[in-house]
């Protein structure tokens, strides 16, 4: 199990976790559409900045990432549109006919549309061990989002609100199809494109820009929160696949609830305690997991960031980068061995049932 990527996860679940109550104190002077597309553009401005800072101060190999491709711009556009502009559109329509508690517990099921979508539709191996963690970490952000009692007073806001967690679970799974390429450029491109959008709709819906400062406050959220978030988001899918990076980034309400308790002092609750228990178990199972098998590496060719490891033995060009890791088109031959892996970028073989 590649720890670093487990918590690159993780560090982007904590995140997005803690950008979630200082989001929410936004809320009061900021339209929330507004306040979406505010959040957005603070992402993709602060990400654009990052990429640019000379070489000296980012201590980043010039091409040690590789650019997006042509071939997985569709992809991204994909993931663009689900996930920034028809999910948090719908989540606001949601919002507007539902109740607090009813919202909170609904917006777990994205870890479950991820999930379901990765395994069955884009042919991402499980085993029971897995399905059993991913179970427990929902679980676990259900019982730390339960507020009272929920109602469906109205089916047409849980449903806006179910139909954004399925356009994010979405946005994740076709995010994982581009995810070997520069994670800052992905995230530069969503914010800069779904932020002037949401700005937009809010702006049509009504809205008026809130103060100086509101506006400030929303670009440092929305660069922590969602620019960096993303991009450790982006590494953990490249190395983890889809589902897995899920079901850490499950564990960002846990992180927001446990900051309000050092930060703001509120209460130790049961139902910390009980969503902590069931968080950890998951984590536990997805980090102890061992799966191993004799498997098939098909030939392939592509660009990504990667060192001179057992997937990669290749002749170098007088073009290509020295120092590792270092990014450069390479071919992969053929290669049948046996050895502990997730479904990353070079393991996406079938498995046998």
């Amino acid at each position: 199990m590649n720890r670093r990527a487990i918590l690159y996860a993780l560090l982007s679940a904590l995140l997005f976790g803690l950008s979630t109550p200082a989001a929410k104190a936004l809320l009061g002077s900021t339209d929330p559409a507004l306040l979406a597309g505010l959040l957005y553009c603070g992402a993709g401005l602060g990400v654009a900045i990052l990429r640019r800072l000379p070489r000296a101060l980012s201590r980043m190999p010039a091409r040690q990432e590789a650019r997006l491709s042509r071939a997985e711009l569709p992809w991204l556009a994909g993931a663009i549109v689900a996930g920034g502009i028809v999910g948090p559109t719908l989540l606001m329509a949601g919002l507007a006919r539902t109740d607090a508690s009813t919202a909170s517990l609904l917006l777990t099921l994205e870890g479950v549309a991820t999930a379901l979508m990765a395994w069955f539709v884009f042919h991402e191996n499980f085993d029971r061990r897995i399905a059993l963690g991913m179970a427990c970490l929902v679980a676990g952000a259900a019982i730390l989002s339960w507020s009272g009692h929920p109602t469906l007073s109205s089916t047409a806001g849980p449903l806006a609100i179910v139909a954004a967690c399925i356009a994010w679970g979405l946005d994740n799974n076709l995010t994982r199809k581009v995810s070997l390429a520069d994670p800052l450029q992905i995230v530069e491109l969503k914010g800069l494109v779904a932020g002037p959008c949401n700005i937009a709709l809010g702006l049509l819906a009504g809205a008026s820009f809130p103060s100086i400062p509101a506006i400030l406050g929303a670009g440092i959220v929305g660069f922590l929160g969602y620019g960096l978030s993303l991009a450790l988001f982006v590494l953990a899918l490249r190395h983890l696949g889809t589902a897995r990076t899920g079901a850490y980034f499950s564990t960002a309400p846990f992180f927001g609830t446990a900051a309000a308790v050092v930060a703001l002092g509120e209460p130790v609750t049961v139902q910390l305690l009980a969503a902590a228990g069931l968080m950890g178990v998951g984590v536990w199972l997805h980090i102890t997991e061992k799966h191993e098998h004799l498997h098939v590496h098909e030939p392939m060719d592509h660009a990504h960031a990667h060192t001179h490891d057992d997937h990669h033995r290749h002749a170098h060009g007088p073009d290509d980068p020295p120092e590792e890791p270092h990014s450069h088109w390479h071919r992969h031959g053929r290669l049948v061995h046996s050895h502990g892996h997730t479904p990353d970028a070079h393991h996406r073989h079938g498995h046998r049932p």
